[in-house]
């Protein structure tokens, strides 16, 4: 099976990209496609409950619901430790689907034939 994973490195700093790679990513877990969406410095703060709920690009359906089809189409979010800590996130607060994962997991999905995308 294919692997795919959208590093997403934005949050409401730059909420199209944010909004854009969760497009990417439905699209390929709605092909049937293993994938993961890599929330990494400020794309971190989407795995906060709440935060997404007024994200709305322009065009695009908003960036909850995008969030929630991802998940319910079997879409995994990885969200990485450091940047989370570093932030002061609190992990009690995760959106569902989201797990709290180190540079080591992002590596063994990438090196067992994964492509990446980041936005």
């Amino acid at each position: 099976m294919a692997k795919f994973m959208v590093s997403i490195t934005h949050a409401k700093d730059n909420s199209d990209n944010a909004t854009v790679g969760f497009v990417v990513a439905n699209a390929s877990a709605a092909s049937g496609v293993e994938t993961v969406v890599f929330l990494t410095t400020e794309g971190v703060r989407l795995s906060s409950k709440g935060y997404a709920d007024d994200v709305h690009e322009e065009g695009f359906a908003p960036l909850k619901q995008l969030m929630a089809d991802f998940v319910e189409a079997e879409g995994k979010i990885w969200v990485c430790s450091p940047c989370f800590k570093k932030r002061g996130l609190d992990m009690n607060n995760l959106v569902k689907g989201a797990t709290i994962v180190g540079g080591a997991k992002v590596v063994e999905f990438l090196t067992t034939g994964g492509s990446c995308i980041t936005y």
